[in-house]
């Protein structure tokens, strides 16, 4: 039985503290020892900032969805490095390739999981970017104005007409999650520095964001019902935690947290014993004192807390 969302709190006193030493720990020694993102990995011969590295990221996120980030990002590389699948990440080669063939090219290195929902996703971005961009993705932020929040109402409302029906040109990467997660990656991997108005972005939640927010007790209390129901208490938990902070010399905005929480998740939080209701990584963990007792369970569809 779904227990009601009023059961759900935000300490937002709790969650300023917790941003201010995780985002410090991760640009210094790391969490649980690990500084860097599967996605900061470059193929081989590819520049940092380049229109190849900007098409790497963008192709390879928008089949971001319930994926291994790190096997994933590990089998773009590969995928990039051969000379038989390189085409792959040319937008001009996509439109003029055969569906069936991007089918296979994209499971030859395990770059596909669902492979007719990935093909068609990878080359329909890539298509749209081949025949309303020129290939290029800078050329839709630089029509967005560089305004991040209309950048991502593009990605949810640019449509072309495909057999007399409207199909959106930016399938999967106009969704919720992964259309921050770029935009977070042009400016954090690519290096886009023209991106503004990123504080209104919201934190990309996936399991990872969301497990470690519930540990560390910035969202807490009694719940017992589907994942993508506390997305939004999640969001905001961050869009508030973070004023007052900075970041060098600007801001913390939400979008800083993403990495930090990935690793607090990725190498303990999903480490904690269902039994016991601990994390056996917690004495080493850098947010020890934020880590609350009680029931904290999250898988993919479903969230049972009582803390």
């Amino acid at each position: 039985m779904e227990t009601p969302q009023s059961a759900i709190e935000i300490d937002v006193q709790r969650g300023n503290a917790a941003a201010d030493l995780l985002h410090r720990a991760f640009s210094t020694t790391g969490i649980h020892g690990h500084t860097e993102m599967p996605e900061d990995i470059l193929p081989t011969g590819v520049s940092s900032g380049s229109l190849e590295h900007l098409l790497f990221i963008t192709l390879t996120v928008a089949i971001d969805y319930q994926r291994d980030a790190i096997g994933l990002w590990r089998s773009s590389r590969v995928t990039f490095e051969d000379p038989r699948t390189r085409y792959l990440f040319d937008p001009q080669a996509l439109h003029e390739a055969a569906f069936s063939k991007i089918i296979a090219d994209m499971q030859r290195h395990g770059l596909s999981k669902k492979p007719e929902r990935d093909a068609r996703t990878w080359q329909t971005i890539g298509v749209t970017f081949f025949k309303k961009w020129s290939g290029n993705p800078r050329r839709l932020l630089a029509d967005a104005g560089w305004d991040a929040p209309t950048v991502l109402k593009r990605l949810r409302r640019d449509t072309h007409t495909q057999r007399g029906r409207a199909v959106p040109d930016f399938p999967f990467l106009r969704g919720p999650k992964i259309g921050p997660l770029w935009l977070r990656m042009l400016r954090d991997n690519v290096g886009i520095a023209d991106l503004k108005v990123m504080d209104q972005v919201p934190i990309p939640v996936d399991i990872h964001v969301a497990r470690a927010s519930l540990c560390l007790g910035v969202v807490k209390g009694r719940f017992n019902g589907p994942l993508p129901e506390l997305f939004e208490h999640i969001r905001s938990a961050w869009f508030q935690s973070v004023k007052g902070l900075h970041v060098r010399d600007r801001a913390m905005i939400a979008l800083d947290m993403d990495e930090p929480l990935w690793h607090m998740s990725k190498y303990g939080c999903s480490k904690r014993d269902r039994t016991t209701r601990m994390c056996p990584a917690r004495d080493s963990c850098e947010a020890k004192d934020f880590c609350v007792a009680g029931t904290i369970q999250v898988s993919s569809n479903t969230v049972e807390m009582d803390t």
